[in-house]
């Protein structure tokens, strides 16, 4: 069972268990200012939504620096993947905007015993169907 698969990717014990999910959802508003009263407000649309995973993971369990790694190879092709919970819920798609990790309890190699995490997450558009049949000849 897993928490979590952005694309191929899956957030579970032998790879990265997360803690703890944030999730944002903004909604834009233009504002227009009045004399003795609030702003007027008109609704422009949806804004950015994000969703941030945060956790530790440990050496004796599984071998996080790897997983982190695959991670940043992910966001260096800067791809739009799906993100889909363990129960099946599909939250969109989305790009890694960025990695955190801090290294703890360090052992006389150098090597972590604890991995600390934060991957923030950026919901993006579904891409736009192409028409081939549509195009101009």
């Amino acid at each position: 069972m897993h928490l979590m698969a952005l694309g191929m990717f899956l957030f579970q014990i032998p790879t990265l268990a997360y803690d703890e999910m944030q999730r944002k959802t903004q909604w834009r508003h233009a504002r227009s200012t009045r004399v003795g009263a609030r702003d007027a407000t008109q609704y422009m649309g949806v804004g950015d939504e994000t969703i941030s995973l945060s956790g530790s993971v440990y050496a004796e369990i599984a071998d996080g620096r790897v997983s982190l790694d695959d991670l940043r190879a992910m966001a260096d092709d800067g791809e739009a993947l799906p993100l889909v919970d363990g129960g099946g819920s599909v939250y969109g798609n989305f790009v890694i905007e960025a990695i955190d990790e801090r290294h703890a309890y360090l052992l006389a190699d150098g090597a972590a015993r604890r991995i600390d995490f934060a991957i923030d997450l950026l919901r993006v558009d579904d891409p736009a169907p192409t028409n081939s049949a549509g195009a101009a000849a």
